[in-house]
Parts: structure tokens; C-alpha cells; sequence
């Protein structure tokens, strides 16, 4: 195998020849580049030789599920990486268009070791990627990512026979089946379905009809152009969308889905969007219930309630903070035990006996339609209320390029960790900790605290904070934590912010 050129030049003789890859697209725990900008056809194939010779060198069985989301240009992507696969001498297994959740579910569902799916999860149109892994239910982390990288950008795959093709048709329905198993609600239940045109238009719909909830359908229509908006429940366009059509139909609650399925969003009966982490904590209250003394894992972001919540520590329920981003998540919950694992982006791991252990938005709608038909006289805005309040910002991404926003990182970490051996403040309060597992998340003598953190995926450092006395005091942290970014020229405007 040839090395691939680093630069990827379009309109030339050698874009439909030769492997081009950006490097910046090996990311922590998942591959993504813009199409074609930043990756070819060619420079996929090299990818899949190279996934391929991965799987070789960690001995396991050379079979294979892969799948693809639904946009216009990932089948394509996706053919390009088989072509890869099968020149390493893998068999592929072919499950079509699928959720990502759908393709793990896969692995077990058709006893292949490893999986592969192209999608470009939440990303908009213009980013493609694959997410893939060798022991179910985890995916690649950083230690494997980079081995990966290192294989195809030095040109390390080898080419091998035995490589096969094989299209497997009713994963779908199986997948579906397995969500829903015997369940069926008892309680009348109204739910908006948001899919935003995007994969999830082809399975939830579906899935709640078969659980007995009435479907107040939102941009249902396969649309790979996402006319509306693109598929993000942690967008607050997006979730803006659900409260507005919750207001308008009087639903009981809105479901929204990712591009990729992996990620749910929820916004109660009055309109009120609730963040994932605290949704997290609701689904915690009511699983450690059933499961005491369970331990449940929540990544930097998430709101600190998971450790100070009266009704969790009743139960004998353990918190456990995490770095951000699914494979570490997963990797974590599975290490541990844990009953699930929460996650302020969305993706919740529900672990034995609930799940599998990795991330399904479809899985957690199914729970939380469970949990619902379990407290039949609570609505989501009752049990929103139940948990402590606390002010929480929403995930807030200032730009900062993917070759610079690591050292910017570092030394934004320590600018924080010396004010709070300074015995400085954030907000007005004095800082406790500074937790830097994962970035710096910064924690204040009253419960609050501010996180900055580099992005995994696309080119900026994300900043969340929470307050447990008021709005005015989460802005103030928020005040405060953005001035220590802005010592740092290299960082950008934000996407949102409070």
C-alpha cells in the first residue's frame, strides 16, 4: 500500500487515483473528515485496507458488519471503504442503511467481531466518517484510533486473500424487534417524534407505533438534504422545534434523534427542554429504584446532581465522572459494571440488564416510554421538577483549529489550576477542585462549576457551566471562565452562547 498524500488536491488526474487523507480526521475515537475536501474515494479504500490489517494484527475473526446513514453520498463512501476491507481479505457483512446503534446491534445479532459505519453522526451535510469497532459493545478509543492512523498514513496495509461480500438483509427488523421486545404501554402516551428528515425518520416512527404510542410525527420524511434543520438534539435550533410543536399539540413529551441515531433529545409536556445529563438523572432515579446501589457513570460535562442528589444516595447509587466522548464513555461503563452511563450530548449506555452498553437513542426513547408507563401519574415536567434545580448552560463551542485546540487546551488548564492554587474564583466562588480527567472542569465551593475541553470531532473547545443558586450566577461563571479562554488568540467566536 502506498502512503496517501496528506493534501487532498480536487479536480486532478491523481483525486480519482490516488489515496488522499487530511490526517486531522483521526480523531480520538472516531474517524471524520469533510467529503471530498478532505478525504477521496481512493483515500477510504486505503482506510478500509488499513481497518482491515488492524483487524488481522488484533487477532480477531476477519468478519465484519458495516453499515452507512442516510445521506447522498455514503453509500458511495461506504462501497469505497468495502473495496478496502475486502482487498485486506475481510468478509464483509453488508447491513445497508442503518443507525449506528443498529450497526453495533449487529454485531451481536450476526456474531461478527468487528463493525464499521460511515456516518457523519451529527456533523451537517459535508462531513462523512466511520465508527468502528473490535470488541462489542466498545469502539475504538485513542489507543486504537492512533494505531489505525499510523497503519494507513504510513502505508502499513497489506493485502491478503479471503476478502468476501455478502448483503444481509432483516437486520432492521430485527434491531426493532429487540427494542421493543413484549413491551406495550398501559398508559396513554403522546409523543413527538422528531427525526429532522435524517436515518432516524426510517426507525422511530415505527418503533412507538409498536409500543403503543400515538406518533405526533415532526420532519418524518427521509430527506437527505435536511431542509429543515440537521438533525442534532443538542442544538437548541432543533430542540426549540420540538418545544414549539409540543406547545402547538399539547404531546405529552418530545423524542429527537440525531443523524445517526445514537443520541436522544427530550422536551417535557410544557415545552421545557430538558438537558440529556438531566434526563440522565431521572432515568438514574427510577433505575436505582429497581437496581440499588447501582453505579452509573456521567461524563465531565454533565450536571454534578449524579453525585449530590438525596433520592440517588438514598438508593445507594455511586456517580463515577468520565471523560467526554462515546468510546470512552462505553469503555468506562463496561470496566466498571456500571448500570448506565450518561452523557450531556445525548448518548446515554444502558448497560445488562437494560441494554447492551452502547449508545442507542432508540433504546433510551424505549426507556423512557418504560419509566413513564411506570409512574403513571407523573408527567416529565413533574419529574423534571422532583430533581434539585440547578441552572445549567447549554454546550457552548468556540472555534479553535483542530492543529492548535490541544495546546490551547493545555495551557488553559494550567492558567486554571493556578488560580485555584491562588486561591482564586469563578463566578464568586472560591474554587475547590479542578477535575482534568477530560480538559479542566472547574469546581466551586457551592456545586457549580465551569468545563472547558477540546472537541473530539470538529475544530473547537467546548465550555459548559452550571449554577445550583441562580441564572444570574451561571452567567457569571460563565463570564468569568470565557475571560481566561480569551487570554488565547487562537480561539474563535462561539456557535451559542447564554
Amino acid at each position: 500500500m502506498t502512503k496517501p498524500h496528506s493534501d487532498v488536491t480536487q479536480n486532478t488526474w491523481a483525486f480519482l487515483r490516488d489515496p488522499m487523507i487530511a490526517p486531522t480526521g483521526f480523531r480520538e475515537y472516531d474517524a471524520r473528515w469533510k467529503f471530498p475536501d478532505e478525504i477521496n474515494l481512493p483515500g477510504i479504500t486505503a482506510l478500509g485496507l488499513g481497518l482491515g490489517t488492524q483487524m488481522h494484527e488484533a487477532g480477531i475473526d476477519p468478519v465484519i458488519a458495516v453499515g452507512n446513514d442516510y445521506r447522498d453520498y455514503s453509500l458511495s463512501v461506504k462501497n469505497a471503504l468495502i473495496l478496502g476491507l475486502m482487498q485486506a481479505g475481510i468478509q464483509v457483512k453488508d447491513i445497508g442503511p442503518a443507525l449506528s446503534p443498529m450497526a453495533y446491534f449487529a454485531q451481536f445479532h450476526l456474531d461478527a467481531p468487528a463493525v464499521a459505519m460511515v456516518t457523519a453522526s451529527h456533523n451537517p451535510n459535508g462531513w462523512t466518517g466511520v465508527k468502528m469497532g473490535f470488541q462489542r459493545p466498545l469502539t475504538h478509543g485513542p489507543v486504537e484510533m492512533a494505531r489505525l492512523r499510523d497503519i494507513v498514513l504510513g502505508g502499513e496495509g497489506v493485502a491478503r486473500p479471503g476478502g468476501a461480500y455478502e448483503f444481509v438483509e432483516g437486520v432492521r427488523e430485527a434491531y426493532l424487534d429487540d427494542l421493543v421486545g413484549d413491551f406495550k404501554m398501559t398508559r396513554k402516551l403522546r409523543v413527538v417524534c422528531a427525526t429532522g428528515n435524517g436515518t432516524a425518520s426510517a426507525f422511530a416512527p415505527e418503533l412507538f407505533e409498536r409500543l403503543g404510542v400515538e406518533v405526533i410525527p415532526s420532519h418524518n420524511a427521509l430527506d437527505y438534504t435536511f431542509p429543515n434543520y440537521n438533525p442534532n438534539p443538542e442544538a437548541m435550533e432543533m430542540l426549540h422545534d420540538m418545544s414549539a410543536t409540543v406547545t402547538e399539540s399539547g404531546a405529552d413529551l418530545a423524542l429527537g434523534f440525531d443523524g445517526d441515531g445514537d443520541r436522544c433529545g427530550v422536551v417535557d409536556n410544557e415545552g421545557e427542554e430538558i438537558f440529556a445529563d438531566k434526563v440522565g438523572v431521572i432515568m438514574a432515579r427510577d433505575l436505582a429504584k429497581i437496581y440499588p446501589g447501582s453505579t452509573f457513570v456521567a461524563d465531565v460535562k454533565s450536571t454534578g446532581l449524579y453525585a449530590s442528589d438525596p433520592e440517588l444516595k438514598a438508593h445507594g447509587a455511586k456517580a463515577d465522572y468520565w471523560k467526554t466522548g462515546h468510546s470512552h464513555m462505553k469503555r468506562r461503563v463496561h470496566e466498571l459494571g456500571a448500570l448506565a452511563g450518561f452523557e450531556k450530548s445525548g448518548h446515554y449506555f444502558l448497560a445488562e440488564p437494560i441494554g447492551r452498553g452502547y449508545d442507542c437513542g432508540m433504546r433510551v426513547a424505549v426507556e423512557i416510554c418504560k419509566l413513564l408507563d411506570r409512574n403513571p401519574d407523573m408527567s416529565m415536567a413533574d419529574l423534571r421538577r422532583a430533581l434539585p434545580v440547578t441552572y445549567s448552560s447549554p454546550t457552548m463551542s468556540p472555534w479553535c483549529a483542530d492543529t492548535e485546540k490541544y495546546d490551547v487546551l493545555e495551557r488553559l488548564v494550567e492558567k486554571l489550576v493556578a488560580r485555584h492554587a491562588e486561591g482564586g474564583s469563578l463566578g464568586g466562588q472560591k474554587i475547590a477542585d479542578v477535575v482534568t480527567v477530560n480538559g479542566a472542569r472547574v469546581m466551586l465551593e457551592n456545586g457549580g462549576w465551569g468545563l472547558v475541553r477540546a472537541s473530539s470531532n470538529t475544530p473547537n473547545l467546548v465550555v459548559v457551566c452550571e449554577s445550583p443558586e441562580s441564572e444570574d450566577e451561571l452567567r457569571a461563571i460563565f463570564h468569568d471562565l470565557d475571560a481566561v479562554i480569551r487570554t488565547e488568540p487562537g480561539v474563535g467566536d462561539y456557535d451559542q452562547t447564554i
